[in-house]
Formats: C-alpha cells, structure tokens, sequence
C-alpha cells in the first residue's frame, strides 16, 4: 500500500505540473498601435509650423468680428473645451470661409476631436486656399502626415513628408 500511494501521489503530481502548463503558456504580447496620441500629433503639426523658417510667411488681414471669435476659440482650446473651440472657429469660418489659417485652426481642433476625416480634408482645403510655402503650408502637410500614420497609411505619411519639405523657401544670401 505505501508502495502505491507514492506512486499514486507522483502520479498526481505530475498531472496536475502538466495540467498546470497549460495555465501558463506563452501568449503573444498585444501589439502596440502605431497610432500618436492626439496631444503629439497637435504638437508636431505645430512645431512644423514653427520650425518652418521660410522667407515666406503669409498673415491675412482680419475682420474683427473674426478675430474675437479666433481669440475666444484660442482661449477655449487652452481650457481643453475643444468642442466649443471647434464651434467658435466654425462661426468664423462663416464670416470668412477661404481663410486657409482658419481652416487648419480648424483641422487641428478636429484632430483633438478624433475627426481624422475632416482634420485631413481641412488641411488639404487650406492647403488650397493657402500661399504653399511658409509655416502655415508646413502645418497643412504635418496634419496630413499625422493623419495618414493614424490611419496606418505609411507610405501616404512619406508622401506627405515630402511636401512639407517643399514648404521652405530659402532666402537670398545677404553678406
């Protein structure tokens, strides 16, 4: 008899180990989204524009009614009350709806409001109406390469890439 027990507990214990393998396996580790979150795709359309130091750079004359609806969406945006920014940038694009700096104002209060859709066409659409060189284009092709990676589009995120380099428009050398 205790010749059996023993066997018998070895005998469970070893199914119980192989048992317990199975608890234990490997799973492969959830893959990471490539995906940029919104407070950096904000921060690097802005430091495209910022770093973008063009000899053109294109500042519209503005109706006051539009620059109090401008500073009050700024000011909003700051709050972190992007919907009533975003309503407020839309009031302006009314009074001034071919204004291409508004439009990407607009296209990154979309990007805030994880509207990818329209943060990208409004960004084409400034593009558009805009000078195509200086920081405010390099603003419209860093919204797009943004949403390009969101959308795992990589090589339409190179593409975009390249335009935002043809934003610069280098001086003439004054010694």
């Amino acid at each position: 008899m205790p010749y059996s027990f023993k066997r018998l507990s070895a005998l469970l214990l070893t199914v119980t180990l192989l048992a317990g393998c199975g608890l234990f396996e490997r799973t492969p580790a959830p893959v990471k989204p490539t995906v940029v979150p919104d407070r950096d795709m904000i921060g690097a359309i802005r430091a495209a524009g910022e770093r973008e130091k063009s000899v053109i750079d294109v500042s519209p004359l503005r109706d006051p009614g539009v620059t109090v609806l401008l500073d009050a969406a700024q000011h909003d945006e700051q709050a972190g009350r992007y919907a009533d920014a975003a309503a407020r940038l839309d009031q302006a694009i009314k009074l001034s709806p071919e204004s291409p700096d508004l439009l990407q104002d607009r296209a990154e209060l979309a990007v805030r409001l994880k509207d990818y859709a329209t943060a990208e066409r409004l960004a084409h659409q400034s593009w558009s109406l805009g000078p195509k060189l200086g920081p405010l284009c390099a603003r419209n092709w860093q919204t797009i390469v943004e949403m390009r990676l969101q959308a795992g589009d990589e090589a339409g995120a190179d593409t975009a890439r390249k335009w935002v380099l043809q934003c610069h428009k280098a001086g003439i050398p004054r010694y």
